[in-house]
Protein backbone atom coordinates (compact mmCIF):
# COMPACT_ATOMS: atom_id res chain seq x y z
CA UNK A 1 0.00 0.00 0.00
CA UNK A 2 1.16 3.27 -0.79
CA UNK A 3 1.85 5.51 2.48
CA UNK A 4 0.45 9.14 1.91
CA UNK A 5 2.41 12.34 2.53
CA UNK A 6 1.19 12.66 6.34
CA UNK A 7 2.07 8.88 6.84
CA UNK A 8 5.58 8.84 5.18
CA UNK A 9 6.41 12.30 7.31
CA UNK A 10 4.63 10.94 10.71
CA UNK A 11 4.81 7.18 10.54
CA UNK A 12 1.26 7.02 11.17
CA UNK A 13 -1.91 8.15 9.26
CA UNK A 14 -3.92 10.85 9.91
CA UNK A 15 -6.75 9.03 10.77
CA UNK A 16 -4.89 7.67 14.06
CA UNK A 17 -4.67 10.15 15.67
CA UNK A 18 -8.25 11.13 17.64
CA UNK A 19 -9.44 12.52 20.87
CA UNK A 20 -9.45 10.09 22.30
CA UNK A 21 -5.34 9.76 21.83
CA UNK A 22 -4.07 13.19 20.79
CA UNK A 23 -2.14 13.37 24.27
CA UNK A 24 -0.18 10.30 24.19
CA UNK A 25 2.93 9.31 22.35
CA UNK A 26 3.39 9.07 19.07
CA UNK A 27 0.22 10.95 18.23
CA UNK A 28 1.63 14.11 20.52
CA UNK A 29 3.98 15.24 18.88
CA UNK A 30 1.81 16.06 15.64
CA UNK A 31 -1.19 17.47 17.35
CA UNK A 32 0.52 19.37 20.13
CA UNK A 33 1.56 21.72 17.17
CA UNK A 34 -1.67 21.02 14.99
CA UNK A 35 -4.54 21.36 17.90
CA UNK A 36 -6.97 23.43 15.41
CA UNK A 37 -7.25 19.99 13.65
CA UNK A 38 -8.40 18.23 16.95
CA UNK A 39 -10.14 20.94 18.82
CA UNK A 40 -12.56 23.87 17.92
CA UNK A 41 -10.67 27.23 18.29
CA UNK A 42 -11.14 31.34 18.17
CA UNK A 43 -7.94 33.17 16.73
CA UNK A 44 -5.76 35.40 18.92
CA UNK A 45 -4.76 37.79 16.00
CA UNK A 46 -1.61 39.36 15.91
CA UNK A 47 -2.71 41.92 12.73
CA UNK A 48 0.02 43.09 10.78
CA UNK A 49 2.86 41.06 11.99
CA UNK A 50 6.37 42.09 11.88
CA UNK A 51 8.99 39.81 9.86
CA UNK A 52 11.30 37.79 12.12
CA UNK A 53 14.61 37.96 11.95
CA UNK A 54 16.62 34.83 10.88
CA UNK A 55 17.31 31.68 13.68
CA UNK A 56 19.51 32.56 15.98
CA UNK A 57 22.54 30.20 15.92
CA UNK A 58 22.49 27.77 19.02
CA UNK A 59 24.97 25.21 17.45
CA UNK A 60 27.91 27.04 20.17
CA UNK A 61 24.96 26.52 23.02
CA UNK A 62 23.67 23.23 22.36
CA UNK A 63 27.17 21.70 22.97
CA UNK A 64 27.82 23.35 26.05
CA UNK A 65 28.17 21.25 28.71
CA UNK A 66 25.50 21.82 31.95
CA UNK A 67 25.71 19.82 35.23
CA UNK A 68 22.08 18.89 35.86
CA UNK A 69 20.94 15.70 38.04
CA UNK A 70 24.86 15.72 39.70
CA UNK A 71 26.27 14.98 36.12
CA UNK A 72 27.55 16.76 33.31
CA UNK A 73 25.95 16.74 29.99
CA UNK A 74 25.78 18.95 26.80
CA UNK A 75 22.66 20.98 26.35
CA UNK A 76 21.62 18.67 23.31
CA UNK A 77 21.40 15.78 25.01
CA UNK A 78 19.03 17.03 27.82
CA UNK A 79 16.41 18.61 25.68
CA UNK A 80 16.37 15.05 24.01
CA UNK A 81 15.97 13.59 27.12
CA UNK A 82 13.13 15.72 27.46
CA UNK A 83 11.28 15.68 24.16
CA UNK A 84 11.96 19.23 23.31
CA UNK A 85 10.24 20.62 20.33
CA UNK A 86 11.94 23.91 20.52
CA UNK A 87 14.03 25.91 22.98
CA UNK A 88 14.06 29.96 22.68
CA UNK A 89 16.31 31.96 24.93
CA UNK A 90 16.70 36.16 25.24
CA UNK A 91 18.92 37.87 26.67
CA UNK A 92 18.63 41.65 27.55
CA UNK A 93 15.66 41.66 25.48
CA UNK A 94 17.28 39.82 21.93
CA UNK A 95 16.78 36.73 20.97
CA UNK A 96 20.26 34.59 21.18
CA UNK A 97 19.64 31.12 20.23
CA UNK A 98 16.74 29.10 19.13
CA UNK A 99 16.22 25.21 18.80
CA UNK A 100 14.41 23.60 17.15
CA UNK A 101 13.41 19.64 16.50
CA UNK A 102 12.87 18.39 13.08
CA UNK A 103 9.97 19.59 11.69
CA UNK A 104 9.57 22.50 13.85
CA UNK A 105 10.60 26.07 13.47
CA UNK A 106 9.88 29.92 13.90
CA UNK A 107 6.59 29.96 12.12
CA UNK A 108 5.42 26.78 14.15
CA UNK A 109 2.87 26.86 17.26
CA UNK A 110 2.35 24.81 19.66
CA UNK A 111 0.01 23.95 22.92
CA UNK A 112 1.31 25.46 26.26
CA UNK A 113 -1.23 23.69 28.20
CA UNK A 114 -1.55 25.43 31.35
CA UNK A 115 1.27 28.38 30.63
CA UNK A 116 -2.57 29.34 29.56
CA UNK A 117 -3.38 30.21 33.09
CA UNK A 118 -0.36 32.96 33.47
CA UNK A 119 -1.17 34.28 30.21
CA UNK A 120 -4.76 34.81 31.49
CA UNK A 121 -4.11 36.24 34.45
CA UNK A 122 -1.83 38.83 32.38
CA UNK A 123 -5.38 39.40 30.63
CA UNK A 124 -7.13 39.75 34.08
CA UNK A 125 -3.95 42.22 35.35
CA UNK A 126 -5.21 44.46 32.16
CA UNK A 127 -9.15 44.38 33.07
CA UNK A 128 -7.64 45.54 36.76
CA UNK A 129 -5.95 48.28 35.16
CA UNK A 130 -9.14 49.31 32.96
CA UNK A 131 -10.81 49.64 36.61
CA UNK A 132 -13.33 46.82 34.89
CA UNK A 133 -11.87 44.17 37.04
CA UNK A 134 -11.87 43.90 40.80
CA UNK A 135 -9.81 40.92 42.38
CA UNK A 136 -11.43 41.16 45.63
CA UNK A 137 -15.28 41.15 43.89
CA UNK A 138 -17.23 37.79 44.54
CA UNK A 139 -17.04 36.08 41.09
CA UNK A 140 -20.73 35.83 41.57
CA UNK A 141 -20.98 39.67 40.26
CA UNK A 142 -19.45 38.77 36.98
CA UNK A 143 -20.62 35.18 36.71
CA UNK A 144 -23.83 34.71 38.48
CA UNK A 145 -24.97 31.38 36.86
CA UNK A 146 -22.23 29.67 39.09
CA UNK A 147 -23.96 31.06 42.42
CA UNK A 148 -24.98 26.88 43.68
CA UNK A 149 -21.69 26.23 42.95
CA UNK A 150 -18.07 25.96 45.51
CA UNK A 151 -17.71 29.27 43.53
CA UNK A 152 -20.60 31.29 44.78
CA UNK A 153 -18.89 32.72 48.33
CA UNK A 154 -15.61 33.02 46.63
CA UNK A 155 -13.95 35.87 45.70
CA UNK A 156 -11.83 36.75 42.27
CA UNK A 157 -8.82 36.79 44.51
CA UNK A 158 -9.52 32.82 45.43
CA UNK A 159 -9.09 31.49 42.00
CA UNK A 160 -6.22 33.74 40.68
CA UNK A 161 -3.93 31.93 43.08
CA UNK A 162 -5.25 28.76 43.64
CA UNK A 163 -6.76 29.05 46.98
CA UNK A 164 -10.10 27.65 46.18
CA UNK A 165 -12.13 25.16 48.43
CA UNK A 166 -12.81 22.65 46.13
CA UNK A 167 -13.76 18.78 45.57
CA UNK A 168 -12.08 18.07 42.84
CA UNK A 169 -9.03 16.62 42.02
CA UNK A 170 -6.48 17.03 39.03
CA UNK A 171 -6.50 13.13 37.56
CA UNK A 172 -4.72 13.79 34.02
CA UNK A 173 -4.97 10.25 33.74
CA UNK A 174 -8.37 9.86 34.85
CA UNK A 175 -10.70 8.07 32.13
CA UNK A 176 -14.44 8.21 33.94
CA UNK A 177 -14.61 10.47 36.25
CA UNK A 178 -14.86 14.15 36.90
CA UNK A 179 -11.68 15.06 35.73
CA UNK A 180 -12.77 13.10 32.01
CA UNK A 181 -15.81 14.46 32.61
CA UNK A 182 -14.18 18.08 32.23
CA UNK A 183 -12.33 17.08 29.41
CA UNK A 184 -15.43 16.23 28.01
CA UNK A 185 -17.15 19.52 28.76
CA UNK A 186 -14.21 21.83 27.06
CA UNK A 187 -13.85 19.10 23.58
CA UNK A 188 -10.75 18.02 24.79
CA UNK A 189 -11.90 13.99 25.00
CA UNK A 190 -14.39 12.23 22.62
CA UNK A 191 -18.88 12.32 24.02
CA UNK A 192 -19.80 9.45 26.69
CA UNK A 193 -22.12 7.50 24.68
CA UNK A 194 -25.25 8.03 26.89
CA UNK A 195 -24.24 11.04 28.68
CA UNK A 196 -25.38 14.26 28.60
CA UNK A 197 -23.47 17.10 26.46
CA UNK A 198 -23.01 20.06 28.83
CA UNK A 199 -20.56 23.11 28.52
CA UNK A 200 -17.26 24.00 30.61
CA UNK A 201 -19.86 26.56 32.44
CA UNK A 202 -22.23 23.74 32.77
CA UNK A 203 -19.55 22.12 34.31
CA UNK A 204 -17.98 24.55 36.97
CA UNK A 205 -21.48 25.56 37.75
CA UNK A 206 -22.28 22.17 39.55
CA UNK A 207 -18.65 21.80 40.92
CA UNK A 208 -18.90 21.42 44.72
CA UNK A 209 -17.02 22.76 47.57
CA UNK A 210 -14.18 20.65 49.31
CA UNK A 211 -13.46 20.86 52.79
CA UNK A 212 -12.23 24.31 54.82
CA UNK A 213 -12.43 27.79 53.35
CA UNK A 214 -11.76 29.47 50.34
CA UNK A 215 -8.16 31.28 51.04
CA UNK A 216 -6.10 28.14 52.64
CA UNK A 217 -3.68 26.39 50.84
CA UNK A 218 -2.61 26.51 47.45
CA UNK A 219 -4.82 23.90 45.53
CA UNK A 220 -3.83 23.48 41.95
CA UNK A 221 -7.14 22.74 40.00
CA UNK A 222 -7.52 23.76 36.50
CA UNK A 223 -11.32 24.52 36.66
CA UNK A 224 -10.81 28.26 38.37
CA UNK A 225 -8.41 29.28 35.56
CA UNK A 226 -11.10 28.59 32.80
CA UNK A 227 -13.85 30.36 34.97
CA UNK A 228 -11.34 33.18 35.63
CA UNK A 229 -11.08 33.63 31.40
CA UNK A 230 -14.98 33.82 31.45
CA UNK A 231 -14.37 36.38 34.45
CA UNK A 232 -12.47 38.65 31.84
CA UNK A 233 -14.75 38.17 29.39
CA UNK A 234 -17.74 39.36 31.20
CA UNK A 235 -15.73 42.17 32.66
CA UNK A 236 -14.52 43.69 29.18
CA UNK A 237 -17.74 42.59 27.60
CA UNK A 238 -15.03 41.07 25.20
CA UNK A 239 -14.18 37.80 23.92
CA UNK A 240 -11.36 36.20 25.43
CA UNK A 241 -9.24 35.99 21.92
CA UNK A 242 -10.08 39.06 21.11
CA UNK A 243 -9.11 41.18 23.70
CA UNK A 244 -5.84 38.62 24.09
CA UNK A 245 -5.87 40.10 20.37
CA UNK A 246 -5.81 43.72 21.01
CA UNK A 247 -3.87 44.33 24.33
CA UNK A 248 -1.46 41.74 24.42
CA UNK A 249 -0.41 39.97 21.19
CA UNK A 250 -0.58 43.35 19.15
CA UNK A 251 0.72 45.31 21.67
CA UNK A 252 4.05 43.08 22.04
CA UNK A 253 4.22 43.09 17.99
CA UNK A 254 3.40 39.33 18.02
CA UNK A 255 5.26 37.38 14.61
CA UNK A 256 2.04 35.19 14.30
CA UNK A 257 -1.55 34.69 15.54
CA UNK A 258 -2.54 32.56 18.24
CA UNK A 259 -5.16 30.65 18.97
CA UNK A 260 -7.30 29.14 21.53
CA UNK A 261 -9.27 25.91 22.05
CA UNK A 262 -12.96 26.75 22.81
CA UNK A 263 -16.28 24.64 24.08
CA UNK A 264 -19.55 24.10 22.14
CA UNK A 265 -21.11 27.35 23.87
CA UNK A 266 -17.66 29.49 22.31
CA UNK A 267 -16.07 29.43 26.06
CA UNK A 268 -12.20 29.64 25.36
CA UNK A 269 -10.23 26.60 27.72
CA UNK A 270 -8.65 29.66 29.33
CA UNK A 271 -6.90 27.26 31.82
CA UNK A 272 -4.91 25.19 29.03
CA UNK A 273 -6.14 25.93 25.76
CA UNK A 274 -3.71 28.43 23.73
CA UNK A 275 -1.66 27.81 20.99
CA UNK A 276 1.08 30.45 19.88
CA UNK A 277 4.94 30.73 18.73
CA UNK A 278 7.92 29.80 21.46
CA UNK A 279 9.11 33.18 19.96
CA UNK A 280 5.84 35.38 21.13
CA UNK A 281 5.56 33.32 24.41
CA UNK A 282 9.37 34.75 24.85
CA UNK A 283 8.05 38.34 24.61
CA UNK A 284 5.64 37.70 27.08
CA UNK A 285 7.55 36.48 29.99
CA UNK A 286 10.20 39.29 28.50
CA UNK A 287 7.24 42.03 28.66
CA UNK A 288 7.18 40.13 32.63
CA UNK A 289 10.67 40.70 33.31
CA UNK A 290 10.78 44.67 31.95
CA UNK A 291 7.67 44.89 34.40
CA UNK A 292 5.04 45.22 32.11
CA UNK A 293 6.81 47.29 29.26
CA UNK A 294 7.78 45.93 25.80
CA UNK A 295 9.81 47.53 23.26
CA UNK A 296 8.56 50.83 25.00
CA UNK A 297 4.77 49.90 25.52
CA UNK A 298 3.04 49.61 28.22
CA UNK A 299 0.91 46.16 28.71
CA UNK A 300 0.11 45.94 32.00
CA UNK A 301 1.01 47.61 34.95
CA UNK A 302 4.27 47.47 36.86
CA UNK A 303 2.09 47.32 40.23
CA UNK A 304 0.38 44.41 39.10
CA UNK A 305 3.75 42.46 37.78
CA UNK A 306 5.49 43.34 41.29
CA UNK A 307 2.64 42.09 42.95
CA UNK A 308 3.06 38.66 41.15
CA UNK A 309 6.24 38.68 41.78
CA UNK A 310 6.48 39.25 44.86
CA UNK A 311 2.78 38.79 47.19
CA UNK A 312 2.43 34.61 47.12
CA UNK A 313 1.85 33.50 50.21
CA UNK A 314 4.88 31.28 51.36
CA UNK A 315 2.67 29.71 54.06
CA UNK A 316 -0.08 28.84 51.48
CA UNK A 317 2.66 27.15 49.13
CA UNK A 318 4.32 24.87 52.48
CA UNK A 319 0.55 23.45 52.91
CA UNK A 320 -0.15 22.99 49.10
CA UNK A 321 0.35 20.28 46.61
CA UNK A 322 3.39 21.46 44.84
CA UNK A 323 5.95 22.21 47.67
CA UNK A 324 8.44 19.42 46.87
CA UNK A 325 9.26 21.18 43.94
CA UNK A 326 10.07 24.45 44.90
CA UNK A 327 10.64 24.47 49.13
CA UNK A 328 11.08 28.15 48.55
CA UNK A 329 8.26 28.80 46.10
CA UNK A 330 5.23 30.16 46.33
CA UNK A 331 2.07 31.18 43.71
CA UNK A 332 0.53 34.63 42.70
CA UNK A 333 -1.58 35.67 39.75
CA UNK A 334 -0.82 32.06 38.23
CA UNK A 335 2.49 32.77 38.48
CA UNK A 336 5.02 31.05 40.36
CA UNK A 337 7.82 32.23 42.19
CA UNK A 338 10.99 30.23 42.70
CA UNK A 339 12.39 31.37 45.52
CA UNK A 340 15.88 31.04 44.37
CA UNK A 341 18.54 33.48 44.59
CA UNK A 342 17.64 34.44 41.02
CA UNK A 343 14.66 35.66 41.72
CA UNK A 344 13.29 33.60 38.76
CA UNK A 345 9.30 32.79 38.24
CA UNK A 346 7.69 31.10 35.55
CA UNK A 347 4.58 29.60 33.78
CA UNK A 348 4.55 25.52 33.32
CA UNK A 349 2.39 23.28 31.78
CA UNK A 350 2.09 19.35 31.50
CA UNK A 351 3.97 17.80 29.03
CA UNK A 352 6.55 19.93 29.50
CA UNK A 353 5.55 23.55 28.44
CA UNK A 354 7.93 26.50 29.92
CA UNK A 355 8.74 30.03 30.18
CA UNK A 356 11.21 30.89 32.65
CA UNK A 357 11.98 34.37 33.20
CA UNK A 358 15.31 34.79 35.75
CA UNK A 359 16.07 38.95 36.34
CA UNK A 360 19.30 38.75 37.69
CA UNK A 361 20.87 37.37 34.27
CA UNK A 362 18.25 39.28 32.10
CA UNK A 363 17.10 35.89 30.45
CA UNK A 364 13.75 34.46 29.08
CA UNK A 365 13.48 31.05 28.34
CA UNK A 366 10.87 29.65 26.77
CA UNK A 367 10.63 25.45 25.95
CA UNK A 368 7.95 23.41 24.57
CA UNK A 369 8.28 19.76 24.85
CA UNK A 370 5.96 16.72 23.75
CA UNK A 371 6.91 14.77 27.04
CA UNK A 372 4.88 11.23 27.30
CA UNK A 373 3.20 11.53 30.59
CA UNK A 374 1.74 14.78 31.98
CA UNK A 375 3.45 15.22 34.82
CA UNK A 376 6.99 14.47 35.37
CA UNK A 377 8.56 15.48 38.80
CA UNK A 378 12.23 14.13 38.02
CA UNK A 379 11.96 15.88 34.27
CA UNK A 380 10.50 19.17 36.02
CA UNK A 381 13.40 19.55 38.55
CA UNK A 382 16.20 18.81 35.70
CA UNK A 383 14.57 21.55 33.87
CA UNK A 384 14.64 24.03 36.92
CA UNK A 385 18.52 23.14 36.83
CA UNK A 386 18.83 23.28 33.00
CA UNK A 387 17.30 27.05 33.03
CA UNK A 388 19.45 28.04 36.19
CA UNK A 389 22.60 26.49 34.32
CA UNK A 390 21.54 28.28 31.20
CA UNK A 391 22.26 31.85 33.14
CA UNK A 392 25.52 30.89 33.91
CA UNK A 393 26.19 30.36 30.28
CA UNK A 394 25.22 33.26 28.34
Amino acid sequence: MVQSAFESRYGFPRTDVRLSNWRLPPWNVWAFRNVSELVPTAVISAGTAPAEVPDADPSRLLEERLTVAGERRPLSEILKQTSTDALVIMKAGRFIADYHAPGFNTRSRHIIFSVSKSLTAILAGIAQDDGLLDPDAPITSYVPEIAASAYGDARVRHILDMRMSLAFEEAYLDATGDFARYRRATLWNPPEPGQPAESLLDFISTMPKGAGDHGGSFRYRSPNSDLLGTVVERATGQRYADFASRRLWQPLGAGQDGYITVDAAGAPRAAGGIVMGARDLARIGEMMRQGGMFDGRRIVSEAWVRDTRTAGDTDAWKAGDFSPLLAAGSYRNKWYQTGYASEAFFGIGIHGQWVYVHPKAEMVVVKMSSQPIPVDDPVDRLCLELFEGLATLI
